[in-house]
């Protein structure tokens, strides 16, 4: 998946900090990673870790929206019986 460039990531901010030798490297002579199932797996464990973000986002949202149902609710049936 090629790296969207309209913004920096931490981990070249990290990997620039740490050696800028290294950041050139990587990502001006794109020269190969030296341990590439690290890199894989850290690659797909974000991957899955935004998916997760995103499904609790959604859920999170979905609860508000249930809540704010059920104090609606509530707030009609109590006028109702005031009536």
């Amino acid at each position: 998946m090629p790296k969207d460039r309209s913004y920096v990531r931490a981990s070249d901010i990290g990997m620039w900090a740490f050696c800028h030798r290294a950041w050139w490297l990587a990502n001006v002579k794109k020269a190969p990673h030296q341990d590439p199932q690290r890199l894989t797996r850290g690659e797909a464990m974000h991957q899955q870790h935004g998916r997760q973000f995103v499904l609790a986002s959604r859920l999170y949202t979905i609860g508000l929206v249930l809540l704010a149902a059920a104090l609606i609710l509530l707030g009609i049936l109590l006028l109702w019986q005031m009536f």
